[in-house]
Order: structure tokens, then sequence, then C-alpha cells
């Protein structure tokens, strides 16, 4: 039986090792077979975005994260929702509460905030928005929080707990999600 690659243990955290003739590994949430990349490191099995049945208590239009599920719910009328997957603030930085989409930016620029770049100082002091950006094709700003859900640069982290407390989407998701809400959107994040 061959053996996996040595991989980082953030990047195993939650993964199912499987042993067959080839060892493959199982995304947690999915339960899709992940794949290996060259170099080692595991590609995530894209989270689909759908329309499901929602019983929650929240009114059509609000937008409700659950961190733990990692799962951004925008609620729609007669019992329905939008469910997409996301990525979610890493240990230290995760965080539960009510805000409202205050402002929405297309291809947004990224000036990273003081208290990031002290823990990063390689950090550039702002990034005009576009591909490379880490902020993605849209942002909706959280009241005025540094908090945001936003596109990403790096899909991979779509269903991981990896960000600085922002609300990480694919790309295609948050475009589809920005052109759902007004400013004034309710958003509720749970843990």
């Amino acid at each position: 039986m061959r053996l996996l690659k040595t991989i980082s243990m953030a990047a195993l955290a939650g993964l199912a090792v499987i042993s067959t003739a080839s060892a493959y590994t199982v995304d947690p949430i999915t339960r899709q077979p992940l794949e290996m990349t060259e170099d080692g490191r595991i590609m995530a099995t894209p989270i689909p975005r759908e329309e499901v049945a929602y019983t929650g208590k929240y009114a059509p239009g609000t937008i409700v994260v659950d961190t733990n599920e990692k799962r951004l719910y925008f609620v729609l009328p007669n019992g329905r929702a939008m469910k997409y997957g996301v990525g979610v603030g890493r240990p230290g930085f995760s965080w539960a509460g009510q805000k409202n989409i205050t402002r929405k930016a297309e291809w947004p620029g990224w000036t990273p905030p003081p208290q990031m770049l002290k823990r990063r100082p390689d950090l550039p002091r702002h990034m005009p928005g576009g591909e490379g950006n880490p902020l993605g094709a849209r942002a909706m700003y959280l009241g005025s929080s540094l908090y945001r859900i936003h596109g990403s640069n790096e899909p991979e982290t779509i269903g991981q707990a990896v960000s600085s407390g922002c609300i990480r989407m694919l790309n295609e998701d948050v475009m589809d999600l920005y052109e759902r809400v007004k400013i004034g959107t309710r958003v509720v994040v749970t843990r």
C-alpha cells in the first residue's frame, strides 16, 4: 500500500484517510474523494451552491452563516434558502453576532488593517482589485467592523476555518449572493 505524501497537520485536520490499493482522502463535508496535487497538497472538492429547504427562524432576505457547518444560507420565501459553502475565521478569529451589510463593492481593493499588518508585516499596504486580490470578485461590508463577506483568490480554503474572521466564498458564489442582497441586509453569524 502506498503512503500519502506528508501533509501539514492543518491540511489534514478533519479529513479521514481511507486505505485501499492506493491511498486517498475523503472530504469530511461533501464525503467526496479528494485528489492530491504533485506537491502533496490536498485539492478541495467544490461545495455546490444549491437551493434547499429552510426551517430556521430567520425571515426571507436574511443571511445566516453557520460557522460550525461552514455554510451560508440566504433565506428565501416559502421555506427555502440558497446554501453556499464558505471559509470562516480560524481559531482565535471566529466570531458570532448580527451585522448589516453597509456597503457593497465589485472587484474591491484591499488594504490590510493595522492588526493584520502587525501579524504579517510582509503584506502589501494596498492591493488594487482584480483576480489576485484576496477579496475576490465582490465584497459586502458588515457594519463598521473589519469583517466582510467576500470572494477569494484561494478557492481551496472554502469549507475551512482559515480566515481572520471574514466569510470567504467562491467568486462565482459571492457574485450570485451579491446580486440577491441589498444594503441593509441582516447578517446573522452563529457558532
